[in-house]
């Protein structure tokens, strides 16, 4: 197939994902100050679609233009014109939820205050606040004709657009960033005489009130005014391979290119003057692919991701405790809980402490002689390295796979790779063509004379910090066949020129794709022999074609065919003659959906995969990924009972459909069901059980 009306754009699909975030901003069922934080990550999110998606498509437009082809420039322009028409309607909606949060935060007397808004004790405190904490950060950047403004800024930051204006002389420009990185963007204002009202500040408001303080002395003027805004950059990149010159050195250059890329988005606060507004277009080189949105009063507003609850404990979501896995703690090591039998762990409902468990014994059990780790995204503070580092100083043998191209996480993963160097771990930075995506570790031991392998296989980074608020599959074992293989996966890395075989894991780009592909033919000749033909999958993106177009088939084949799909889905579902056998919902709620499920019926005895691969031809062809077998009849029950728990949410499941309108599923006559919670039930109950028996 290759009619593109099939499919439905993954650009606006990813939108339509944004848009579910946006209505859990907008569910007055969700705590006040959740809800908030969840317009902070809409906020976020959009800055990454400008930075990945919307530059890509810029970027498609110019080589087509360049090209001449005429037909792809207009498609591409017009789905850059869809793209903007859909983020005008999102802002604006966003603005209506952002008002309607402040009036509720005021009825819980919590006010999020403007200089306008300050009485003379207010200002008094806040002079002192910015004197003594906020000016040492501050450094204009004092604008003339000569400077390139856009060489500057840095596209993570907001800034103010500082107009100096003096009678009878031509207005100039000076732009002020915002020192987020510096201190909390939230300032809590000491009670004058009511303890029972909270006032908030942003140190943008700060800065405004105090910026004659900041000009005075050095520059003239009769007046000041300053508006806040921000750039969004294309945040690709190229590698340089003639230079004769480190993979690490040529990564770091790579990233001095994202900090002086072309602009696609700008926005900034509606009540700037038209003046200032056309000269910071032009300074910033505004192109008309590019987007510019007038908005409200803040920019950057993904600090709000983490802001403050000055009130009371139900303002926010009420703690759910990490669930202590019975396998684990009801043996004195971990090598012993995963010799008695597999086990699966699904955070953050389980305590992810587990798995660092699993390092720390490693690194210094006198049994083990190796580990190896491959490393995608880690915690700043990382446990995890710090054990590995452990287990060199312990006389291990230990190899760290590090992808350097981690999107955004690429300077800190250099970082990471020149400490564990400098710790005697073997670093190896991958296959320069090839991203390593995949959640391995394998740990060996010596047993009787013996190595043994000890292997995770996983569907979430090695990161302590979203272990807490993404939701993942982690699965250890001791089955050797499985861990066998997965220290092939390591060798392919380090040799990608050897063939290696793998019977059981499913390898990008070796194998995956035509394994999936043979798993969904497989459903069809079933159904075709009469047993029961049936697919269900978990996945936080579906825009692979050659894999919508297998289920397309096999949907009209009769197979039924059910999914869950967190971001992007290109699959259209519901159309008759085509894909009326699929049905596609989508969940957002507190935790982040992440994991990466398939479930095949396969005439009844099921093949149940967790994987790192998302349905992406990225990361079919051009990654390095694993999807892992579920052989215990116990582990498959479990996954299969999550994944139906999330099939009867009531409350955060919406309908992904052929126009992506994100309605929420109908709930008729059943109960209301939110399923994160009800997973958390079952979990928990499972292992009150297991301590019981």
């Amino acid at each position: 197939m290759i009619d593109e009306e099939l499919y439905y754009p993954k650009e606006l699909s990813w939108l339509a994902f944004n848009e579910r975030v946006l209505q859990e901003a907008a569910d007055t069922n969700n705590p006040i100050v959740e809800r908030i934080r969840f317009l902070g990550i809409y906020s976020n999110n959009l800055d990454e679609f400008y930075r990945v998606r919307a530059a890509d498509v810029k970027r498609q437009i110019t080589i087509a233009l360049n090209e001449e082809n005429e037909e792809e420039a207009e498609r591409q322009s017009q789905l850059m014109a869809d793209i903007q028409a859909k983020v005008v309607e999102l802002s604006a909606k966003f603005n209506d939820i952002h008002k309607d949060v402040e009036r509720t935060l005021a009825r819980y007397n919590i006010f999020i205050v403007r200089k306008t808004e300050l009485n003379e004790y207010q200002c008094q405190w806040l002079r002192d606040v910015f004197k003594n904490k906020i000016l040492r950060h501050i450094a204009p950047i004092l604008i003339d004709n000569k400077m390139q403004l856009l060489e500057r800024l840095n596209g993570n930051s907001v800034y103010l657009y500082v107009a100096i204006r003096r009678e009878g002389k031509n207005t100039k420009y000076a732009a002020i960033q915002i020192p987020t990185a510096e201190m909390s963007r939230f300032v809590v204002i000491p009670p004058e005489k009511s303890r029972k009202k909270k006032y908030i500040i942003l140190v943008d408001d700060i800065i405004q009130l105090c910026l004659e303080e900041i000009f005075r002395g050095f520059v003239k003027f009769d007046s000041l005014e300053a508006y806040s805004f921000k750039l969004t950059r294309d945040s690709e990149y190229s590698i340089n391979d003639e230079i004769d010159e480190s993979y690490v050195e040529k990564m770091s250059e790579s990233m001095k290119q994202r900090m002086i890329a072309e602009p696609v988005r700008v926005i900034h606060d509606k009540e700037m003057p038209a003046d200032m507004a056309k000269d910071l277009r032009k300074r910033l080189k505004i192109s008309r692919l590019d987007t510019v949105l007038a908005a409200g009063h803040y920019r950057n507003f993904k600090d709000f991701i983490g802001f403050p609850n000055v009130g009371r404990e139900y303002l926010e979501n009420a703690p759910m405790p990490a669930i202590n896995s019975g396998a684990f703690s009801n043996h004195n090591t971990v090598f012993d809980a995963i010799s008695a039998s597999d086990i699966l762990l699904y955070y953050p409902y389980h305590r992810f402490l587990h798995f660092t468990e699993f390092v720390r014994q490693a690194a210094f059990d006198p049994s083990v002689k190796s580990i190896r780790i491959n490393i995608y995204r880690v915690a700043r503070h990382s446990r995890i390295i710090n054990s590995l580092i452990d287990a060199v100083d312990n006389g291990k043998k230990v190899t760290v796979v590090v992808e350097l191209r981690a999107r955004f996480d690429e300077e800190a993963n250099i970082e990471w790779s020149k400490t564990m160097t400098d710790a005697g771990i073997r670093v190896v930075l991958g296959i320069p063509t090839l991203k390593i995506h995949s959640k391995l570790c394998v740990v060996t031991r010596e047993e009787k004379g013996e190595l043994i392998h000890y292997a995770h296989f996983g569907t979430g980074n090695f990161n302590e910090k979203t272990a807490k608020i993404y939701t993942d599959f982690s699965l250890f074992t001791r089955n050797q066949e499985l861990a066998e293989e997965a220290v092939n996966v390591f060798d392919l890395i380090n040799y990608p020129y050897r063939r290696f075989k793998f019977q059981h894991l499913q390898i990008s780009p070796l194998n995956a794709r035509t394994k999936i592909q043979s798993l969904i033919r497989s459903e069809i000749q079933h159904l075709n022999q009469g047993a029961k033909g049936r697919i269900t999958f978990k996945i936080n993106n579906l825009v692979d074609k050659e894999l919508i177009d297998d289920l397309y088939r096999a949907s009209q084949a009769g197979v039924k065919i059910r999914g869950i799909v967190r971001g992007m889905c290109s699959l259209i579902p519901g159309v008759k003659g085509l894909s009326e056998n699929i049905e596609i919902i989508s969940i957002v709620d507190r935790f982040l959906e992440h994991p990466r499920v398939m479930v095949f019926e396969n005439g009844g005895d099921k093949k149940v995969f967790i994987s790192s691969a998302d349905w992406m031809t990225r990361n079919m062809d051009n990654r390095i990924e694993v999807g892992c077998p579920i052989y215990d009849p116990v582990l498959i029950k479990r996954i299969e009972d999550t994944l139906e728990l999330h099939f009867k949410d009531t409350l955060k499941a919406r309908v992904i459909d052929a126009k992506q309108q994100n309605n929420y599923v109908r709930r008729g006559n059943r109960k209301k069901l939110r399923s994160q919670t009800e997973i958390y039930k079952y979990l928990k109950k499972l292992e009150d059980q297991y301590d019981a028996g």
